[in-house]
């Protein structure tokens, strides 16, 4: 055996322990047995290192070699990566593929970007410029939708030579930097250890909302861009096509989906449709802008723990460029899984429901990396990493670990309901369970850019809502009948808020994207015709005379109406209301 290698003692599933590897330093990437599986030193004691393997290790032996690479587990960052397809340590599943079949054969890699493509370099600096870390250098154009800016990496300053626009592969030089400490060479891709968050200069205040065009979450219960969201819901509540909508529709510029242990169905449903899918805003395929890291269930548990990694280091690097990027990881709870099993097979001491004790952190410091931030380099610039994190719960059980330790990081948490999918109201978010931590601090840009009586108009919806909840318990009592003509219009108006608002079709041509200020206007409406209708009711009308006007139907089609047209139909609409209510005669 070569001095130099490492021999395996020991086999545990994706945990192996091997002696004597050459130079072993903690998360250095390894080579393990003749067929080169890679995998990841997690602990060192003595001379033993023990490594999690990112491959399905049945086959390898005690006294196969382990071979140091000396590198930490990273990613390659450059042009290619958006339209990419990878698993959870960025190899593409494409390529391999194209190589091994629809099953990937065991140490089989490929380059994460492809080599030998010439991709047009348009230098944007000069010979003898100075430049520092973060700088933009020049740019290639990725896809039609994204312009991927050439930086210069962390760590690195001074004088720019031998820059040139022309074709270039990602490990070519097309420039270099000249400082005290020698020089460096440029190329169009760099390497980044996933398990370090790229740096920013600072955090800013998160207040601009990620709109989404979804009627529940814009009105109810928004997200900033730079913000994190918890989405638990039980199997079948939707959890997968809110994610898909967000990707779809949310105003963000780069999406990065990690199906992380998803069922292989499930994840095949995402990889057939996301390449069929057209960006709404610039008709062009919707891969133009993102990234996809699969990992289904039946993939390596190891592999599973790194995708999360390998999608945000992506997701920085984007956002370095000073785009607004959407993480959407599906599920932290199946990469939990992954941390519970690697953790038991390590022998550590088990938390609770047999978690390991830094589950929390772990989580922590994943939800950390999002924000809105100013980033580092000499002209300004700013990019934000939104992070919609969905929680698969046993049984909806949102009092388990993942869950509890996922809501006491994130800022909003939309709480999916089986009970509502089961009715077929889809998005299925609870409006009682749910809340947004951000509603405070977007007010002010709602005000300015939407309404002024946005807020009163969020706040009068809500006190519906809860006071609906409130008088369904009196209704199971005592009937619907008895309760007093004011009850019946509060209930009556829930009715609409929930049908004719918070009710909305992802697949429906209009009504999958509502725009914020039709929001607004389908919401102001209906508050509209509750004050109304309780001005009427003080003036002796019956709740079933009012239930009979016109303008209630018009109140019903408002999701049909596109929304080019909307103003003139709000506008005809309100009117209607007012003749038809306040012409409404009392019995007194």
């Amino acid at each position: 055996m070569d001095n130099n290698t490492g021999r395996i003692v020991r086999v545990s599933g994706p945990v192996v322990i091997a002696e004597d590897v050459n130079n072993a330093k903690m998360y250095d990437v390894v080579r393990v047995g003749k067929m080169g599986l890679v995998g990841e030193i997690i602990r060192i004691k003595g001379n033993r290192s023990t490594i999690q393997v990112y491959e399905d290790t049945s086959g390898i032996r005690p006294d196969e070699a382990v071979e140091n690479t000396e590198k930490p587990l990273s990613v390659r960052l450059g042009p290619g990566l958006l339209t990419s397809i990878y698993d959870g340590i960025q190899r593409p599943l494409n390529l391999l593929r194209q190589e091994s079949g629809d099953f990937i054969a065991r140490g089989l890699t490929a380059p994460a970007i492809d080599e030998k493509k010439l991709w047009d370099f348009v230098a944007t600096s000069e010979n003898g410029s100075r430049v520092s870390e973060g700088d933009f250098i020049g740019y290639v154009q990725e896809t039609d939708l994204i312009r991927h800016s050439i930086m210069v990496p962390f760590g690195v300053a001074g004088k720019l030579t031998g820059i040139k626009s022309g074709k270039f592969n990602v490990n070519q030089t097309i420039a270099v930097i000249e400082s005290d400490g020698g020089k460096t060479e440029i190329h169009l891709s760099q390497d980044w250890p996933v398990r370090v968050s790229r740096s920013v200069r600072r955090k800013l205040p998160p207040d601009v909302p990620l709109i989404t065009g979804q009627r529940v979450i814009d009105s109810l219960f928004p997200v900033a861009k730079g913000g994190t969201v918890a989405v638990p819901g039980p199997f079948g509540s939707g959890k997968t096509v809110v994610q898909h909508q967000l990707s779809k529709w949310a105003d963000s510029d780069i999406v990065v989906y990690v199906g992380c242990g998803e069922r292989g169905n499930e994840m095949t449903e995402i990889l057939t449709t996301f390449p069929e899918l057209q960006d709404p805003k610039s008709g062009k395929p919707l891969m133009q802008r993102t990234v996809l890291i699969a990992n289904t269930s039946n993939m390596p548990v190891a592999a599973r723990e790194a995708s999360i990694y390998t999608g945000i280091t992506i997701a920085e690097y984007y956002r370095d460029m000073g785009y607004d990027v959407a993480l959407m990881a599906d599920s932290t709870s199946r990469w939990a899984e992954a941390l519970r099993e690697i953790s038991g097979r390590l022998e550590e001491m088990p938390g609770e429901e047999g978690y390991p004790a830094y589950l929390g952190r772990r989580l922590s410091e994943f939800y950390e990396r999002s924000g809105n931030a100013e980033v580092i380099s000499s002209s300004t610039r700013r990019g934000s990493i939104t992070i919609v994190g969905a929680v698969s719960p046993p049984g909806g059980d949102t009092s388990e670990p993942v869950s509890q330790n996922t809501l006491r990081v994130t800022r909003v948490f939309w709480a999916l309901d089986a009970s509502l999918a089961s009715r077929r109201h889809f998005p299925s978010i609870n409006w009682l369970n749910s809340y947004s931590l951000y509603q405070r601090d977007l007010a002010q840009w709602y005000n300015a850019n939407v309404s002024g009586e946005w807020e009163n108009i969020y706040s009068s919806t809500m006190g519906i809502l809860q006071k609906e909840a409130e008088l369904q318990e009196v209704v199971q009592l005592v009937g619907y009948d008895a309760l007093p003509e004011k009850e019946k219009s509060v209930l009556d108006i829930a009715k609409m808020i929930r049908e004719d608002f918070l009710q909305q079709s992802a697949f429906d041509e209009i009504d999958t994207y509502c725009s914020l200020n039709k929001q607004f206007m389908m919401l102001s409406s209906i508050i509209r015709m509750g004050k109304l209708q309780s001005d009427a009711l003080d003036r002796g009308v019956t709740m079933s005379m009012l239930q009979g006007i016109a303008s209630r139907e018009k109140i019903s089609r408002m999701k049909e109406v596109r929304e080019d047209d909307f103003r003139n139909y709000y506008e005809g609409l309100m009117a209607e209301m007012e003749q038809q209510i306040t012409g409404l005669k009392g019995g007194r």
